[in-house]
């Protein structure tokens, strides 16, 4: 029995506590009207404005900003939605000027690897003039066959004529092939030249005071 008293007594000394500490907080606002408002909780007139919630001394306790409608806060969402997305588009972006530099150290390095692509496209190419090269012996080969059907070109075997299809195809075929390794030719060229312009700031500003330059070791070759 004396146990239950003191645990009701108890009850009683927490709830007084807490509407003390709850009497003790003082909120204050000014309204739309340009009224000075005070109250001992959140003031229902303020919610589109900043309110002040003091401490029993008047001093200020917290700021609690004005409630935002629903529009409101998908506009916020948005704009934090926004600013997360370019501090990790900036974030990548650093990630890829350290790769950069660190796979072209200098100038000399990214010349080389310019070449090397450039190279490979030409070994492509030189390998495809050598097909037509043959291609065209072959159609010619195939020219030398037809001469005997000229009186009579209705008695070409059909299996010549798929023959000199086939190849004409392949000619074409390997021309647009070369077309097409110019073409990429050109966009190496011009993704170097990309790279090359933005190197050329990031080389002069590993060379400012205070910035470390990336040693050539650290150069990776093109794989």
């Amino acid at each position: 029995m004396r146990g239950l008293t003191r645990a009701i007594a108890a009850g009683l000394m927490l709830g007084a506590l807490l509407s003390q500490a709850r009497a003790q907080a003082i909120f204050t606002c000014i309204d739309a009207k340009g009224r000075r408002l005070t109250a001992d909780r959140p003031i229902p007139e303020c919610t589109d404005r900043e309110q002040k919630e003091l401490n029993a001394s008047g001093t200020l306790k917290r700021k609690i900003g004005p409630t935002l409608t629903a529009e409101e806060r998908a506009a916020e969402e948005e704009k934090a939605r926004r600013a997360a997305e370019e501090r990790n588009r900036q974030l990548e972006e650093k990630k890829r000027e350290r790769a950069l530099l660190t796979r072209y150290p200098n100038k000399a390095t990214h010349d080389a690897e310019r070449m090397k692509a450039l190279a490979s496209v030409d070994e492509a190419i030189v390998a495809a003039r050598k097909s037509i090269g043959e291609l065209v012996a072959q159609r010619r080969r195939q020219d030398v066959e037809l001469e005997f059907y000229q009186r009579d070109p209705a008695k070409i075997p059909a299996v010549l004529r798929r023959q000199i299809e086939e190849t004409e195809q392949h000619i074409a075929a390997q021309q647009r092939f070369i077309d097409n390794q110019d073409s990429e030719k050109k966009r190496v060229n011009a993704r170097f030249d990309e790279e090359l312009v933005k190197l050329r700031q990031l080389w002069a500003q590993r060379t400012l005071p205070g910035v470390a330059a990336a040693p050539a070791s650290t150069a990776k070759p093109h794989p």
